[in-house]
């Protein structure tokens, strides 16, 4: 069994073009997306369609609530989703609205952040200080009490934009880490290829380079977030992070 697992592709459909060609020749059995698949200003139409196209396992994340009514609550978040919403069509973004939170898949528990909110985070925890933040591991009695009663083979998350897997007694718990946007310094497209052989779960995270200067270009061409996406993207350094909706 093999499966392939992607989350956080924030509407960065040049990164997409790059993990997609690579889940292709590794001609999974399964893929699943966990989450925020639009919100980003690199051809975000192009980026859903990819999306929809594969037939995805998937689930919602953060982001996708803020497609729901009065889910958009900063003036900068309500500028990009009416910029987002003459991008996108309507009924696309009502069907990512709807994804449910959580999903069973076999041995699989797939959600974004958590099983109880797309907003928080699974393995690590935000540390806020002087110089913006942050990971620090999650308290592993928490982590074990959020896992434990879910009785999976493997619990997937994202949201966190970081790869990386634990085991809480015989669980595997994995982030798949993010198509875009990254947070360690290392710009490149990520996903993760997940293999079960012998009744044993394994993972291996990979890093796809990508067409980064297109990402750019289309963003300063085609929205008001060019600025900002370009050094989000090159930099491969979110440096901005926090829960403003």
């Amino acid at each position: 069994m093999r499966v392939a697992v992607l989350s956080d592709a924030h509407g960065n459909a040049y990164a997409l073009d790059a993990v997609l060609a690579a889940i292709r020749a590794a001609s999974p059995d399964l893929i699943v997306n966990l989450g925020d698949q639009v919100e980003g200003a690199a051809d975000p139409a192009r980026a859903y369609a990819m999306q929809a196209e594969l037939g995805a396992s998937e689930v919602r994340g953060n982001n996708e609530e803020k497609l729901w009514p009065g889910g958009r609550r900063s003036a900068l978040s309500r500028r990009y989703g009416d910029w987002l919403g003459a991008q996108v069509p309507p009924q696309a973004l009502a069907r990512l609205a709807a994804l449910p939170l959580t999903l069973r898949q076999g041995d699989l528990y797939l959600c974004h952040g958590t099983p109880t909110s797309a907003w928080e985070s699974l393995l690590w925890v935000w540390q806020r200080d002087g110089a913006g933040g942050f990971y620090r591991s999650r308290d592993p009695r928490q982590l074990r009490a959020l896992v434990e009663p879910l009785s999976a083979g493997v619990v997937l998350c994202g949201h966190t934009h970081r790869p990386g897997a634990t085991r809480v007694n015989d669980t595997l718990v994995l982030n798949a880490g993010a198509v875009s946007d990254q947070v360690d310094g290392d710009p490149r497209a990520r996903w993760t290829l997940l293999s079960r052989r012998a009744g044993h779960w394994s993972a291996e995270f990979r890093a796809e380079a990508y067409d980064m200067a297109g990402a750019v270009t289309w963003a300063q061409g085609h929205s008001d977030f060019g600025g900002g996406e370009a050094e989000l993207l090159l930099s491969g350094e979110m440096t901005l992070r926090g829960d403003d909706t």
